[in-house]
């Protein structure tokens, strides 16, 4: 992907993705964590935590709005941990879903932005009526799982 992303670190489990938002708010670090849930159609699935590092507690929130000025260059970066997890792991479903609707839509917001160039590379479904399908513009879903073709 050609996206405008920031640098991150990966931890030795690769299932840990560090980075640091710069913007108006200043210097937010983001964590992306991956974590196994269970199977999806009988094959392994990991479930995509994402949220901002409490400079003072070290806890993570997937509650809080940073509003840095950088949602788009954000959301890329966490498309590239997806990009790279798949790469070490293969082909494992990734569930996606915002901590609130508009986070989801957000989400969809970015996953639309660049469908026309990930689509050969990702298999993409939504979740709409406790049913996934195949992902499709314009359709607002409330949950998303991908992972590399």
């Amino acid at each position: 992907m050609n996206l405008d992303s920031y640098d991150y670190e990966i931890d030795e489990s690769f299932q840990t993705y560090e980075f640091v938002s710069a913007g108006p708010k200043g210097k937010i670090t983001k964590v992306v964590a991956y974590t196994e849930f269970g199977t999806v159609n009988g094959e392994v699935a990991y479930n995509l935590g994402f949220g901002d590092v409490n400079q003072q507690t070290g806890v993570i929130s997937d509650m809080v709005i940073s509003d840095n000025g950088d949602s788009m260059q954000v959301l890329a970066t966490v498309a590239q941990t997806i990009v790279e997890f798949s790469a070490h792991f293969g082909k494992h479903w990734i569930r996606v879903k915002g901590s609130t609707p508009a986070r989801t839509r957000l989400y969809q917001i970015g996953v639309s932005a660049i469908w026309d160039e990930i689509k050969d590379d990702f298999e993409l479904y939504g979740l709409k009526n406790e049913e996934y399908r195949e992902f499709r513009k314009n359709v607002n879903y409330e949950a998303f799982l991908v992972r590399k073709k």
